[in-house]
């Protein structure tokens, strides 16, 4: 991950969308992704990306940061795309 699970500040705009409106966030997410707006804070969707970009993990620690701290990691994931369209590698 560029940014880590708690890293709220590097992006305000997105820990703000996360904190106020999470359900646009994660449809957010699913949309940069192609998937269902449903799927958006699913462990699916973050194993999904995490293994499509190498990201050290398991299915286990995502299903943990998904149970435990879903709002932290749809904004990790959002955090992620934004730097990656950056570089132009998303």
């Amino acid at each position: 991950w560029q940014t880590g699970l708690m890293d709220c500040c590097t992006d305000c705009s997105v820990c703000c969308c996360g904190m106020f409106c999470f359900p646009c966030l994660a449809c957010q997410v699913a949309g940069d992704m192609n998937e269902c707006c449903l799927c958006g804070t699913s462990v699916a969707m973050r194993t999904l990306y995490r293994t499509r970009y190498n990201i050290p993990g398991s299915i286990c620690s995502d299903c943990c940061v998904t149970t435990w701290c879903l709002v932290c990691s749809v904004c990790q994931i959002k955090r992620d795309i934004n730097r990656r369209r950056e570089m132009g590698i998303f």
